[in-house]
Formats: C-alpha cells, sequence, structure tokens
C-alpha cells in the first residue's frame, strides 16, 4: 500500500507558543489513523495542517500526491481530494440538506445538477438520511447535522477524510449514531484520519492509533496500544478516560 497522508519532522507555531514540535506518521491507502491525547497536545493542529487550513513552519507535508507546504499548490484541488468534517457541521440554515450537499460538486467540480443530485442521493443513504434531503437543518437533531456534513464531504469523492472531534458536542446516543457512520466507511475503505476522545471506538476501528503529547508523537502502535501503554503519559491518559 502506497502513503496517501506523509508527514516529516513537521513544526508548528503560533508567535511563541509551539504546538507541533517534530511531528513524523504516514497514512496508507484504505488505513484509519486515530490521534488522540489531551487538549492542547497538537492533534487538531496536526490534522488541519494536512488540509492546509494551517501553514506550517518547517517540515515536509505531503498528502495525495501534493506538497501540501508548496506555497504554489493549488488548494482547490488540494480541497476536492481532503474532506475535512468539523466539530461543529457548519450547514447553511437557509438551504435544505440536499441543497447543502449538492453546493460545493456544481461549484467546485462542475458537476450538473442532475448528476449532484444523484451523489447527493448516494451519500445520504451512505449516512443513513435518505428520507431527510429536503428538511432543514434546524429541523434535525445534533447527529444527523452531523451525518449531513459527512454526507457533504463524501460528496466531493474525496481521496482521504480528516475528522476533528466530530462527537465531542453530541450526547452518547448521538455519538453512537455517528461513529456507526464512520465505522462503516471505515470497512468500505474509505481512508480516514481522526482525532477522537472515543478510546473504545479508536482500539475498535483504528488501523493505527497516534498518542499525541505536548505537541509530540509519543507512542504510536494498534488499538491494543490502548490496553498496553509503554509510557507513564500514555497509561495516565487512558487511567483517565479522556
Amino acid at each position: 500500500m502506497s502513503n496517501i497522508v506523509n508527514l516529516e519532522d513537521v513544526h508548528k507555531s503560533f508567535g511563541s507558543l509551539s504546538v507541533l514540535k517534530g511531528v513524523s506518521f504516514q497514512v496508507k491507502k484504505g488505513q484509519v489513523v486515530a490521534i488522540i491525547g489531551r487538549s492542547g497536545s497538537g492533534k487538531s493542529t496536526a490534522l488541519r495542517c494536512i488540509n492546509r487550513l494551517e501553514a506550517i513552519d518547517s517540515g515536509l507535508i505531503e498528502v495525495c500526491g501534493r506538497r501540501v507546504s508548496d506555497p504554489a499548490i493549488d488548494l482547490r484541488g488540494l480541497r476536492r481530494d481532503v474532506g475535512i468534517v468539523f466539530q461543529s457541521y457548519n450547514l447553511f440554515p437557509h438551504l435544505t440538506v440536499e441543497e447543502n450537499i449538492t453546493l460545493a460538486p456544481r461549484a467546485a467540480k462542475g458537476k450538473s445538477r442532475a448528476e449532484a443530485l444523484e451523489l447527493a442521493r448516494i451519500v445520504l443513504r451512505q449516512v443513513g438520511l435518505a428520507d431527510k434531503a429536503q428538511a432543514y437543518p434546524e429541523q434535525l437533531s445534533g447527529g444527523q447535522q452531523q451525518r449531513v456534513a459527512i454526507a457533504r464531504s463524501l460528496a466531493m469523492e474525496p481521496q482521504v477524510m480528516l475528522f476533528d472531534e466530530v462527537t465531542s458536542a453530541l450526547d452518547p446516543q448521538l455519538t453512537g449514531e455517528v461513529l456507526k457512520v464512520i465505522e462503516e466507511l471505515a470497512a468500505g475503505g474509505m481512508t480516514m484520519v481522526l482525532v477522537t476522545h472515543e478510546m473504545a471506538f479508536a482500539r475498535k476501528v483504528a488501523d493505527v492509533v497516534i498518542f499525541m503529547h505536548e505537541g509530540r508523537i509519543w507512542e504510536t502502535g494498534g488499538g491494543d496500544m490502548l490496553l498496553n501503554p509503554q509510557t507513564a503519559e500514555l497509561q495516565q491518559f487512558v487511567d483517565n478516560g479522556l
């Protein structure tokens, strides 16, 4: 399997605050990588750098054959290849679910209205919301809105999906709905990098778990790593159930 995401010795600071201190990892096509760690450990910043929402200070990031740190990078092309879903759903409240989903494929990929509508039907089925195409966001639960946000990213037919704490604002039942969708995407072979605090989910679904601590990768391994931490920092993190 080839690397679809590659980070090498990535550094990132915000003013005098050093957030990423030489982060390196790879994601192969079809892999699910879960990044865990305390607030402020750098995990969400690493994710945002992959999609060039944040520019790195030094190091190398390559995604889908594109050098993300290249000042001349085609950002629209990068973001067609890399979908990202945030904790906040960022749906347009004045548009229906279907309109929210069809907007980007038509504007960014030149899809016809008919093509975009067919894509919307497909991705809404994937996330279990085929009956909500004509609903408005305010008519949906938080879990349903998050699943629409996932569908919207899927409609761009990305090569990689990034998830940044997508369940942290949801109650346990709605969290389960969203995690089920992500698990099904993983089973379907979607390449994913997810920042999550759901330890049981990371252990079950991720091929690789990365534990970040103070801006560095502290431990990395399979899901069973969470059952047998090799460092005191990961042991404490797991014990606290964070």
